[in-house]
């Protein structure tokens, strides 16, 4: 049965009234309460049990049908919310508006909240490590404005970009948006993108909203930015009904304040997750979180995709890590209290946009309450970080909430006795009644005889008296009682004394819940006024976790603090891979990567598996830990300030994008070609490998000699291709290093040290023998492997002795011919055979003409 099919003048008043409700989010799969329970109907009702893999069953609507239904406890709603979202749908939450008891007929309902991928504030449904990002895209001639929004912290951006795709799409995937908005849908293969590539949830929205606080725009200029703002808060105000309140500043980003890295960076130096399982475990991050908390391993998380490239304030970082360092003991007391400190960066976006309740309170007053000393300990250190310590706020949280404060908001128990005289008055009513109850059963047993009896209370019958059914028959006629229950070992009664003194139990409880809820609004709205504050506060406490988690990894991995300059200058002594040599079982070889301001390219050789990725993979993650302000692994370093950095580690297909490794190759060498600068670092790691020998020897070599003519950046070049070793005798800024190996036993033996000079062997077949590949497989390789080197030593005798034939007299072409077999050239042999016969009837004709 579907929606559209139904004869609404036949519906019972509840479905017709979330027929109403439905009509105004059909986009959404409405969850409309009923009692303890969520439920969707109709097409809604079929989505969600498929997608739930819940039964489909149905309910009574007024139709000759039942109609299709399914329902979800609204105690565990959350998992089921969380699931659908991830899927990509949108919820709507329609609750009950007004209590079912002081209303006759149908109850008041209306949706309260929308829920889809970028906004979700709910603690329980985030990734703690990471913000969650919702985005408005406008398009304009000339560039895009990408306004974004981390819902859960009130954290507001705007970033303006050149009008390039990619570039576009770099950001979104910087920041991991899971929401964009854009203003229409004409973009039809950006939004074919972002929802089939990249799993982003996209939607349309064509209006603004006007009554954006004029607070937000004060460093604002560009009205297109301003645009964007009011377009992305119509969509979360009027179509997700969300409270902004709480968003107080807008960041305007500059990409030129930090160091650059796109998604391919990120990820080839497995910064934030793995290549291969893409866990966080084993990544950078992983090994320098060491945070006490929530907000400061997502501030860690922020530092390390966006590093800066401000010496002032990274040498203020390094002051402050040296500072912990000498004053451990402050130090461990600090991150003692740091770790007493909840997510409250988050719980504020709770208590305008979440399911804000009494523990969530209890959580803020906790963390609230090691401010004082957090700021004392700051001020012991010197450090510049301003700390409120919200003593009122805090007052006001210890002297309401109660310690025992259930998850509900509607079961009582939240409230502080003390804080209000009539909720006190009201408690004390509903305790005598309760202790009435208590004496009134053991009065009926003594009156009755009957031992086993007892007094209990459910929703349907209020206060009964429970017998067994082997006592059932003492009840006697003159007790008054009136059975209400029989159940298989028992039966249920009910007594004119006991419904009277259940009156006024009851509706002291009834009180009580509606009074706590009451004064817990009341509350909220008292700890809404601070959330600003608050919000600074816990971004300085972040700042702080960082810091001294910094501190910690120092001692816990040998780190050093390194100079930067601005000379190009890029000297490391003792380098390490620090994560590598975490999880290493064996003792890490360090190594040394020096390179001054006249040398722009180390070219890299040496056998697979000796540790060239490795080498210059460590050399990309120093400087990135330099300039989040970190120490760095190994025993001396001064570092260039670096703007960008590019890399291709690794060979992999797009399948999706159609693109073969070969073609994701050039694609990813063509963007650090056209972005890179003087300042920036480029990795390419063994470049042309994925096309023919030649066709990749020849685009290497152009490729190296274009970035050291025209870009002379940092650049580590390693290679298999040991014929352009040869390039360093053009440039001088080109530098030949490779990883030693040595062979004992006929075994290739990884030293893993880098030495000065080129080496000409791959080692190849020996590096297959380490696989354990079959010893005859190995033999044959080793045959045709000696075939072809004496075939290309014989080919470049004869080449060589073309070449350096000075005789000025004529040569005769069969002569020429006579020592060339064709059936054994390569094609660049025959071509440097013909280039040479050239060059020799040039000389020659020279020669005769003089």
């Amino acid at each position: 049965m579907r929606r559209s099919e139904v004869d609404r003048s036949k519906l019972s008043p509840m479905m017709a009234q979330y027929m109403e409700i439905k009509d105004m989010y059909q986009d959404e799969l409405l969850f409309y309460r009923l009692g303890d329970f969520y439920e969707l109907f109709f097409e809604d009702g079929i989505t969600a049990s498929k997608e739930l893999e819940l039964t489909l069953t149905g309910r009574v609507g007024g139709l000759e049908e039942r109609v299709p239904m399914c329902g979800v406890p609204y105690h565990s709603v959350k998992g089921y919310i969380e699931k659908l979202v991830n899927k990509g749908y949108r919820v709507a939450i329609c609750e009950q508006l007004e209590d079912a008891k002081n209303v006759k007929g149908m109850v008041k309902r209306g949706v309260t909240d929308v829920i889809s991928k970028g906004t979700i504030a709910d603690l329980e449904l985030l990734d703690s490590f990471s913000a969650s990002y919702i985005a408005s895209l406008l398009t304009y001639p000339d560039i895009y404005v990408l306004t974004i929004l981390d819902i859960s912290t009130g954290k507001l951006m705007s970033i303006s970009l050149n009008k390039e795709l990619q570039k576009l799409v770099n950001e979104i995937l910087h920041y991991q948006i899971k929401e964009i908005v854009l203003k229409d849908n004409v973009e039809t293969n950006l939004i074919d993108l972002l929802k089939t590539r990249y799993n982003i949830e996209v939607n349309i929205n064509n209006n603004l909203y006007d009554n954006v606080s004029d607070s937000l725009f004060t460093k604002v200029s560009d009205a297109r930015v301003k645009l964007g703002v009011k377009h992305l808060y119509y969509y979360l105000i009027n179509i997700e009904l969300k409270d902004l309140s709480g968003v107080q500043e807008l960041q305007l980003i500059n990409r030129n304040d930090y160091l650059q890295m796109d998604v391919h960076a990120i990820r080839n130096l497995e910064l934030v997750e793995t290549l291969r399982n893409k866990e966080r475990q084993f990544s950078l991050i992983w090994l320098l979180d060491k945070c006490k908390t929530a907000m400061g391993s997502r501030k860690l998380k922020e530092w390390i995709i966006n590093p800066i490239k401000n010496i002032k304030v990274l040498n203020s970082r390094y002051d402050k890590i040296e500072k912990l360092n000498e004053e451990f003991i402050l130090k461990d007391e600090l991150r003692d209290l740091l770790d007493q400190v909840y997510d409250i960066e988050r719980l504020t976006g709770k208590i305008t946009n979440g399911n804000l309740n009494g523990r969530d309170l209890l959580q803020l007053k906790k963390s609230l309450g090691t401010l004082p000393k957090i700021k004392e300990i700051i001020e012991k250190l010197g450090f510049d970080y301003q700390i409120d310590t919200f003593n009122d706020l805090f007052n006001l949280l210890e002297s309401a909430i109660s310690e025992d404060a259930p998850v509900g908001v509607k079961e009582g128990g939240m409230i502080k006795a003390g804080y209000n005289q009539n909720l006190d008055e009201l408690k004390l009513i509903r305790a005598g009644g309760k202790d009435y109850v208590a004496g009134f059963e053991a009065k009926v047993k003594e009156e009755t005889g009957i031992k086993n009896l007892k007094i209990g209370f459910n929703k349907v019958f209020g206060y009964y008296i429970e017998i067994s059914k082997g006592q059932a028959s003492e009840v006697k006629e003159n007790f008054g009682w009136e059975r209400r229950q029989t159940l298989a070992n028992c039966e249920r009664f009910i007594s004119p004394e006991l419904k009277e003194k259940e009156s006024l139990i009851l509706n002291a409880e009834e009180k009580i819940i509606d009074l706590e809820y009451e004064l817990f609004i009341d509350i909220k709205d008292k700890v809404k006024a601070y959330i600003l504050d608050v919000r600074k506060t816990a971004d300085e406490l972040s700042e702080i976790d960082v810091i001294a988690s910094f501190s910690t990894i120092t001692d816990d991995y040998n780190l050093v603090r390194p100079k930067l300059n601005n000379e190009h200058v890029l000297k490391i002594v003792g380098g390490r891979h620090p994560v590598v040599e975490a999880v290493s079982n064996e003792e890490y070889v360090d190594n040394d990567c020096v390179m001054d301001e006249n040398t722009s390219t180390l070219l890299i050789t040496g056998p697979n598996m000796s540790g060239k990725s490795t080498y210059m993979r460590q050399v990309a993650i120093t400087i990135v830990m330099a300039q989040i302000g970190s120490f760095v692994p190994c025993k001396e370093a001064n570092l260039p300030i670096i703007d960008k950095i590019f890399t291709r580690i690794g060979a992999s297909d797009d399948l999706v994008a159609g693109q073969s490794t070969f073609m994701v190759e050039m694609m990813e060498a063509n963007n650090a070609i056209l972005n890179a600068t003087k300042d920036s670092l480029i990795i390419f790691d063994e470049l042309g490998r994925g096309t023919a020998t030649y066709d990749g020897i020849s685009l290497a070599q152009a490729i190296l000699e274009y970035v050291s003519e025209n870009i002379k950046c940092k650049t580590l070049f390693s290679t298999h291709y040991h014929e352009i070793t040869s390039l360093d005798q053009k440039y001088r800024s080109i530098k030949n290093v490779h990883v030693d190996a040595t062979m004992e036993d006929d075994k290739l033996v990884f030293l893993h040290k880098i030495k000065n000079g080129s080496v000409d062997k791959s080692y190849g077949i020996h590096v297959a023998s380490l696989a354990n590949m079959p010893d005859s497989l190995i033999k044959r390789a080793g045959e045709i492997l000696e075939g072809y080197e004496n075939n290309a030593a014989k080919t470049k005798t004869n080449n060589v002795q073309l070449a350096l034939d000075l005789d000025p007299k004529p040569i005769k072409t069969e002569d020429i011919f006579a020592d060339i077999d064709p059936l054994n050239l390569t094609p660049i042999e025959a071509l440097n055979v013909l280039y040479n016969l050239k060059e020799k009837y040039s000389q020659n004709k020279k020669e005769i003409g003089k």
